[in-house]
Formats: C-alpha cells, sequence, structure tokens
C-alpha cells in the first residue's frame, strides 16, 4: 500500500447512505411521515428481478437515503440482513471524476468490486464503482455525474415526489459515524487509500467522572477522520479497558454482528424549529437530565462561549444539547432512540439518527458528555425495557447508541481538533 499524500481523488460529497431494511414500508412511514422526507423514486422491474431486491429512494436537501429490501434470495440485500440487523450496507461519495478516482484508489491498494461501469439515459450520464473498505460489510460507491441521470441504474423517479416537503430544513449528511472492535485499520485506511487527515480526537471512560467502583464502568477511544477539500468527515470509535466487554461500542458490534455505521448526523439551520416538529410527530430522542440546563450557563461561560441565540428555556423543553468553544463558536445536537428501540425489534437494528446545528463551531460536542453518561447510567440501572419493548433493556439501548458517536462517551474526554493543532 502506497501513500496517499499528494493524491485526491477528488471527493466532492456524501451523496447518499444506502440502507438495508427487513420492512420496507415501516420505513417510509419513518422517512416520509416522521423526518419529513420526500420519496423521489422506486426500484424498477428490472432492479426488482435482477438484483433481487425491491427500494425507495427519500430526499431531504442534499440527504438521499436508499432504503432497500429483499425480493427474494441471494441479491445484495439478503446476503447483507442475513448477517445483520437493518443497517448501512454502503455509502455514496459524489467524485469530480470517476475514472481518475478509480486509477489513484487502485494505485493506492483499495479493492474494487468491480471497473468503472458508465450509464447513460436520456437526462445524462452516471460513472460509478464500488471498493470494500474496513467498516465491516459497508462498501463505498463513487459516482460521477454529468447533466442529470436519473437517480441510479435500475431506479424510476415518481413522476411527481409523493409525500414529505422536509419542513424542517435538514440541508446535508454532517458526518458519519462507525465502530469497530479495533479502529486502528480504518484509520490507516481512511489515510493511505482515501487520503483522509485526522480532525478531531477523544479518549474517555466512565470512571473519570463516576464515583461507581473502579471497572464497572466502560469507554471508548474515537478519531475524526476528515477529506479536507470536501469537508467530508468520518468519525470512528472502538472500546477501551477496563471493562472491554461491556462498553456501549462493544455491544453495538455485538447488536449489529460486526463492524459498521452506528449512526448519521443530520444537518439543519434551525435545530429548535425541527426538535420542535419531529417531537409533535412522535419522534423518539436520547432523554436528558434537567440538571444539564442547570448548570448550562456556567458550562458554556467556561468554554467561553459569550452568547446563544436560542432561549434557554426551549432548550431546555425540547431537550436540545450545546457545546461550544470560543466566543460566538457553538452547535446544537441531539440523538433519535436507536431502531431497535424505536420499533421494539433487534433485527430493526441499532443504527439512529443525530440531529445537529452548527453555529462556528466544528468540533463533536465533547462538552456533553456529562448528561448523556447520566442519561445512559438511568437506563441502565433502571432495568426497564423502555415501555415494553426491549429485551434487556440495558444492552440494547447501550448498543445502539449511548455512546453516540463518541457524541456521547467523547464528550468530556481529551479532545483536540485539527485546527487545534495548526
Amino acid at each position: 500500500m502506497g501513500s496517499a499524500v499528494g493524491f485526491d481523488i477528488g471527493i466532492l460529497g456524501i451523496e447518499a447512505i444506502h440502507y438495508y431494511v427487513h420492512d420496507l414500508d415501516r420505513s417510509r412511514r419513518f422517512y416520509t411521515e416522521k423526518l419529513d422526507f420526500v420519496e423521489v423514486g422506486k426500484s424498477g422491474d428490472q432492479l426488482e428481478r435482477e438484483g433481487r431486491q425491491r427500494a425507495l429512494v427519500f430526499e431531504a436537501g442534499r440527504c438521499r437515503v436508499v432504503c432497500s429490501t429483499p425480493a427474494g434470495t441471494g441479491g445484495r440485500a439478503h446476503r447483507y440482513l442475513e448477517k445483520h440487523p437493518d443497517g448501512v450496507g454502503s455509502i455514496v461519495l459524489r467524485v469530480n471524476d470517476a475514472d481518475h478516482a478509480f486509477s489513484v484508489l487502485e494505485r493506492l491498494g483499495a479493492t474494487p468490486v468491480q471497473d468503472v461501469q458508465t450509464f447513460e439515459d436520456p437526462g445524462g450520464r452516471l460513472k460509478t464503482f464500488v471498493i470494500v473498505t474496513p467498516f465491516g460489510d459497508t462498501t463505498f460507491r463513487f459516482v460521477q455525474r454529468e447533466g442529470n441521470f436519473t437517480l441510479y441504474p435500475g431506479f424510476e423517479p415518481h413522476p411527481r415526489p409523493s409525500a414529505g416537503g422536509n419542513v424542517f430544513g435538514f440541508t446535508e449528511f454532517d458526518h458519519v459515524t462507525s465502530n469497530f472492535e479495533t479502529m486502528a485499520p480504518a484509520l490507516l485506511w481512511l489515510e493511505h487509500v482515501l487520503g483522509f487527515e485526522r480532525f478531531w480526537g477523544v479518549e474517555f471512560h466512565t470512571d473519570d467522572v463516576s464515583e461507581r467502583p473502579r471497572d464497572a464502568g466502560s469507554g471508548l477511544r474515537s478519531v475524526v477522520m476528515w477529506h479536507p477539500s470536501s469537508g467530508v468527515k468520518f468519525a470512528n470509535n472502538e472500546p477501551v479497558r477496563p471493562n472491554f466487554k461491556a462498553s456501549q461500542i462493544n455491544l453495538f458490534h455485538e447488536a449489529h454482528r460486526g463492524d459498521g455505521v452506528q449512526h448519521v448526523a443530520l444537518a439543519t439551520s434551525d435545530i429548535v424549529s425541527a426538535v420542535r416538529g419531529l417531537r409533535s410527530r412522535g419522534v423518539e430522542f436520547m432523554p436528558t437530565p434537567p440538571a444539564y440546563y442547570d448548570a448550562l450557563p456556567a458550562r458554556l461561560r467556561r468554554l467561553g462561549v459569550d452568547s446563544i441565540a436560542e432561549a434557554e428555556s426551549d432548550l431546555r423543553s425540547l431537550e436540545i444539547l450545546v457545546d461550544g468553544d470560543g466566543p460566538g463558536r457553538y452547535l446544537l445536537q441531539i440523538f433519535l432512540r436507536d431502531s431497535a428501540g424505536l420499533y421494539g425489534s433487534p433485527e430493526a437494528g441499532p443504527f439512529f439518527y443525530e440531529i445537529i446545528e452548527r453555529r462556528g463551531d466544528r468540533g463533536f460536542g465533547a462538552g456533553n458528555f456529562r448528561a448523556l453518561f447520566e442519561s445512559i447510567e438511568r437506563d441502565q440501572s433502571s432495568g426497564a425495557e423502555r415501555g415494553g419493548e426491549r429485551e434487556q433493556s440495558g444492552e440494547r439501548e447501550q448498543s445502539g447508541g449511548r455512546e453516540q458517536s463518541g457524541e456521547r462517551e467523547q464528550s468530556g474526554g481529551r479532545e483536540k481538533t485539527r485546527e487545534d493543532a495548526r
């Protein structure tokens, strides 16, 4: 394997995530009725027949989600779901030049699934190829678009987009977070094959802030890698000792039955309005203890955040989290419950979404650790099954996302961004 230093494969951004699900109708209801995504297309007869999968495409701003379910056996969706619960099977990245990206990636040690393929329709042309990754069974698809090619090969756009209207103002995928038993191979691959650079990192253990007996807690190590020219960011987590097996990262690994994508962050320009609207539609979020908001003004002063535009009463009532790193630089974030918790089924998987609004802060919410930790501890110690929907309440809540990215247990540890290091 060579080095990606000096090479740029021309990434433009994250175009889509491809999500494999057992229940496509349930996904349609979630994206259109809950998140207000627009349903823009579906799989055609040939794709369903030859690819053995049925699929729907949802969009909000520049966020596109493709949901596929098996149509018989032997297809990619079937093979993925034979091994895993619902989860992200592919991340789609836009590139300037697919042939150039393929050539550079192969030279640097990437493993393509096939050569560059070219498709044309009356609207334009699409070039694409897929590579395998160290992200479990999640592949990366690269696409180059010329003109207005219709969605993806084998897909049919709806003549008129149905349902949804992006009333919550989602704009783009802010970042993708994955969990690993050991993340060093993924970090090296991102650096030396894809040309990413280290952006941010933290290491944290609950024993650092808990009064419980030693070895009763759990922890993680997290590193964010980014592609400077496009701003694409991948956050990567692994468990740390002591009590490695009880780490929520390890429990994700067990629930997902392997490494994989833990969550995706949806950016919005008005999180207060978005969360208020989402809650009115019955969307469930991770709880935040009231004491978090009692201490918030003093904590923001320590962070150097002189003021925020949002009313404290709104943040408290909606349970939105705040972090910052200086005057006028802060972010607001909140995490949905994982899919297994939302639907009361382990096969729905430990994946979840984050909603984030950035107001000058490019970090990952490290200062929000204590509130989240207390919330997790409360869920774990209660022994409840979260409304009768969970088996072993602590385990699935832990696995899906109580660390939520290192944005959950990242917060409060030792962090450093690329900007700080300069």
